[in-house]
């Protein structure tokens, strides 16, 4: 098999691409033949070490692919079409994964759109019914609208019936955030994002922000908040979020923050099922559109790693495995 693997965190110089003996998959687990594995930003922190792991790093938690062997105790037969996201590695031509944290595709979704899916529409799923449930009457901020997640947090906050604020910094990202049903769109790069929001909302600000840049953002988008309203940060594109006192949320109005992980939202079998049945089926019926910006070969996960911190991307990076 063919993975990539970083020796010591650093840039996308550090990436390589190693061939590793193919392995057997034990007890509970399934080896699937990767086709797809999707790029996203806790990649890079693993990459950079901003998220220690061990070392060399196995980069990649998400793709999907076809099940080729199965361990003892694994109901999954090869051929089973599959996707999952959390297991490290998924750079690669192969996974050995837990059978129980596989999700089969649903009949009429292509394994592009299952490698999509499983981090970012997951996190989106999550994040708009769990972390904050959006519901009709409610205003929501989404930070990079038109990016991988924030495409998909839109979606799924309009079919909610949630009014919907995005920021984008380019025309042709505006133009992907009003298509995916942005209500209002804020191009950050011309207009005060905090300005913009309080004349859009008539001065009573938003009642969740879903911010996934961090520390350009942050303190801004406290600023975008109605009393009581909900700061969920989930990500730091731009960098860390530097420490906050918390007597400014008292005299921001009472404010909320949170900080939370995919990964403590689908702990259970039945929980990943249930969120993954809703994310994957939604994008089988239409009713979810999945936006694929590029896919780049396996060998150059460089490429698409730079392109992302870049933030020239619109939509999702796919690795092609195959």
């Amino acid at each position: 098999m063919r993975a990539i693997r970083s020796p010591e965190p650093g840039g996308p110089d550090t990436m390589q691409l190693v061939e590793l003996p193919t392995p057997a998959p034990g007890p509970g687990q399934a080896r699937v033949r990767v086709a797809f594995a999707g790029v996203n930003f806790i990649d890079v922190y693993h990459r950079t070490g901003a998220y220690p792991g061990p070392r060399p790093i196995p980069l990649g938690l998400e793709g999907a692919g076809v099940v080729e062997a199965v361990g003892d105790g694994v109901a999954l037969a090869p051929g089973a079409r599959v996707a999952w996201t959390g297991v490290p590695g998924s750079y690669a031509t192969h996974v050995v994964a837990p059978a129980e944290r596989l999700v089969e595709l649903p009949a009429g979704l292509d394994a592009r759109a299952g490698a999509a899916l499983m981090l970012q529409g997951l996190t989106a799923h999550y994040l708009t019914t769990s972390t904050f449930p959006l519901a009709a009457g409610h205003t929501c901020l989404v930070h990079a609208a038109a990016g991988g997640a924030g495409l998909l947090i839109v979606q799924l906050a309009r079919r909610a019936g949630a009014t919907v604020i995005g920021t984008v910094s380019t025309e042709a990202k505006a133009a992907a955030a009003r298509a995916a049903g942005c209500d209002h769109v804020i191009r950050y790069t011309e207009e005060d994002f905090v300005a913009a929001t309080r004349r859009l909302t008539g001065g009573r600000g938003v009642d969740v922000v879903y911010d996934s840049v961090g520390a350009t953002t942050f303190a801004g988008g406290l600023d975008c908040l109605r009393p009581r309203g909900m700061m969920v940060l989930f990500g730091q594109s731009s960098g860390p979020v530097p420490p906050l006192e918390l007597q400014t949320l008292n005299a921001k109005g009472s404010l909320f923050v949170t900080r939370p992980s995919l990964f403590h939202h689908i702990t259970t079998r039945d929980e990943l099922a249930a969120r993954a049945a809703d994310v994957l089926g939604a994008a089988a019926s239409g009713a979810l559109r999945v936006t694929i910006d590029r896919v780049v070969p396996l060998a150059e996960a460089a490429a698409a790693h730079r392109a992302l911190e870049a933030r020239a991307t619109s939509g999702k990076v796919l690795l092609d495995c195959a």
